[in-house]
């Protein structure tokens, strides 16, 4: 479904990343291998992640390189996609997968972790789609897929940095596929279900943490590959600005806000009217505090 194609996959030295990478080589792709290879919390840094899914695609024959870059500097997303165009000639599909926890409670958050969970997720993914708009514009062609999270759609505990990030990918997504669908240039977003050491990181106090976590473990990152693999195809050129989810064998289309219900006064509101009236009426349509795993509260398939 690749044949030919040239794919940058970031953070792809192992998890989601690495497992998107592999299948999209498997499908003829060459593929740049980012990641810095550091921790979850990202600390430290070896080329050894990515130069290792780098040999196992060229182990299966595929064409691959490595890219030790980070996303969250301007300068190295830039790299990143050189990196691409280098060594494969052109680029035509942008994975944005690369990201860090720092996991607190909102009121015991400190700036630096919610700075540095924002600059990989939210500005990684600005940089790195920016880098190679100009490219997706001179051949009219181009998709990108970006990994959101239903931590930011739906809400979880301890992620404010993390949520804020993954809704923003989401409206960054929209965005880029309203500006640049007349170039053809698609852009749509997963939130994926899978194990992985970013999900290992979140805290379990509690049992019913715990519970959901175990449940976690069953959703295999290898599941996630194939909807990132056909978005990135031709086949899906009539797909864009969409927001899915992947959770073990099923695949949903996730809801955008739009409004549910309103309420009018011919002669305006004041407080004591929307006291009164207006939040009454609303009421019955008010949004539960869900989490991720309320919404999802089914054993995974």
């Amino acid at each position: 479904m690749l044949m030919g194609k040239s794919v940058i996959v970031t953070g792809a030295g192992g998890g989601i990343g690495r497992d998107i990478a592999l299948a999209m080589a498997r499908e003829g792709a060459k593929v740049v291998v980012n990641d810095i290879g550091a921790s979850v919390a990202g600390e430290g840094q070896d080329a050894g992640p990515a130069q290792a899914v780098v040999n196992e695609i060229k182990a299966l024959g595929g064409e691959a390189v490595a890219n030790t870059d980070s996303v969250s500097d301007q300068a190295g997303a830039a790299r990143i996609v050189s990196t691409a165009v280098e060594a494969f000639g052109r680029v035509d599909v942008v994975i944005n997968n690369a990201g860090i926890l720092r996991d607190r409670f909102f009121h015991k958050m400190s700036a630096e972790e919610w700075d540095s969970v924002i600059k990989v997720h939210l500005y990684g993914t600005f940089y790195v789609s920016r880098a190679v708009a100009p490219h997706f514009k001179e051949q009219e062609s181009g998709a990108f897929v970006h990994m959101t999270s239903t931590s930011g759609l739906v809400g979880n505990f301890g992620q404010a940095n993390y949520s804020a990030a993954k809704l923003g990918i989401t409206a960054l997504s929209k965005s880029i596929a309203l500006d640049m669908n007349k170039f053809n240039v698609r852009s749509n977003c997963i939130a994926p279900f899978a194990w992985s050491r970013m999900i290992g990181s979140i805290p379990t106090e509690t049992p019913a943490e715990q519970a959901r976590v175990d449940r976690m473990k069953q959703m295999t990152p290898a599941k996630i590959a194939p909807l990132a693999v056909c978005l990135a195809s031709d086949a899906a050129a009539d797909v864009n600005g969409q927001v899915f989810a992947v959770r073990n064998n099923e695949i949903f289309l996730m809801s955008q806000p739009r409004p549910i219900r309103s309420v009018q006064r011919s002669e305006g509101w004041t407080p004591q009217s929307v006291a009164a009236h207006a939040l009454p009426a609303l009421k019955a349509s008010f949004f539960a505090l869900d989490r991720s795993g309320d919404v999802f509260s089914w054993d995974p398939v």
